[in-house]
């Protein structure tokens, strides 16, 4: 079948390469890899290809997302705070979620007991970033008020580091999350299975051996579908950028200025534009506007063309210095940013072709 543009082209053997690259690397710390699937909106061939690289866990924030995944056998977690009032769908498509709230905690209790289910929670510990969980001053005093309820078991507790406040992970901060566990075994006598410590950002440790020794669990989602870490941005050796592409196709190309004629006022969406004058241009639009993608996760392929910007349904590319002739009806490929994948595989206009 013809494919339908925008499309966003999805390399499946890359992912589960990517995939296998990192779960090997956080072997050699015990580290078991929970593969997150939320970028890409749980797509369930792609996460079977993670399946495939070695993934234990699938991880995913939305739970309509992981109720997609209900025939793939393998735990499958909440990564999201759960909404109380959806606690009767947390305990029903996930075998664990992130948790920071009582009384949230309390719901799924019951919710697990009306089904006969023991639900696995992950204390979230916030060391600093200040997004989720309990702060760590408090992580100790606050698992005592969980010990008697019977449809959760305290499996383990995580932090997470770098997505809101940017904050990097390093050892003396991952080293309070391991005292913690140590002071929580001690006091209450519970066994702590899991020290979930971060996301993509906390494989700057891994790959320079510094990951302190009982963190045993990563959450990694942009490391595996871009292959990169998430602290520094820097590349992963041996994994491959191009898992996903963006494609759309030119519907008009002409030569015009560089700068409209006549009083500027504002745009469509509210913003008074700024205009450089290059002189006369070639200047092409493609058919994917600002209900499509996210331009500012845009990354041509063809270095020498360059996004000027666009409307809701038109992206206009610059394609004075491309490195080819190109012409109306010719796809242009993209690689994306984190923000643009996302952006991408949200999209009900965007065909996803799976490779």
């Amino acid at each position: 079948m013809k494919n339908q543009y925008p499309a966003l082209i999805i390399d499946t053997k890359k992912i589960e390469h990517n995939t296998r690259i990192l779960v090997t690397k956080c072997k050699e710390y015990s580290i078991s890899v929970a593969a997150v699937s939320k970028v890409f909106c749980a797509i369930p061939e792609v996460v079977q290809a993670m399946i495939q690289g070695g993934a234990e866990m699938i991880a995913d924030s939305r739970i309509e997302n992981l109720e997609k995944l209900d025939k793939i056998a393998i735990p499958k977690m909440l990564l999201r705070v759960p909404m109380p009032s959806q606690a009767d769908e947390v305990v029903a498509a996930c075998d664990m979620s992130l948790n920071s709230e009582l009384i949230t905690i309390h719901a799924l209790s019951q919710a697990a007991e009306k089904i006969h289910k023991i639900h696995d929670i992950i204390l979230m510990i916030d060391l600093g970033d200040l997004r989720e969980g309990v702060w760590f001053a408090d992580a100790v005093e606050f698992v005592g008020q969980l010990r008697d309820l019977a449809g959760v078991r305290l499996r383990g507790i995580g932090t997470n580091l770098t997505c809101y406040g940017g904050v990097i992970p390093r050892p003396d901060n991952l080293g309070i999350l391991l005292d913690i566990k140590k002071q929580i075994q001690e006091q209450y006598n519970l066994q702590i299975e899991i020290v979930s410590g971060g996301n993509s950002s906390s494989l700057h440790l891994v790959y320079t051996g510094q990951i302190p020794e009982g963190v045993n669990q990563l959450r990694l989602g942009e490391s595996i579908v871009l292959g990169v870490e998430t602290a520094f941005g820097e590349r992963i050796n041996n994994t491959y950028r191009d898992s996903f592409t963006f494609v759309a196709e030119i519907i008009e190309l002409k030569e015009k200025p560089s700068i409209p004629i006549g009083e500027i006022g504002m745009d469509a969406f509210g913003q008074k534009p700024v205009f450089e004058d290059k002189g006369i241009r070639k200047r092409g639009i493609l058919a994917a506007g600002r209900q499509d993608m996210n331009f500012s996760g845009l990354i041509p392929r063809d270095a020498g063309l360059s996004i000027i910007g666009g409307s809701s349904d038109h992206l206009i590319v610059d394609f004075t210095e491309g490195s080819r002739f190109y012409s109306v009806g010719d796809k242009v490929e993209f690689d994306l940013t984190y923000g643009g994948l996302l952006a991408a595989s949200t999209s009900s206009y965007v065909t996803k072709v799976i490779l």
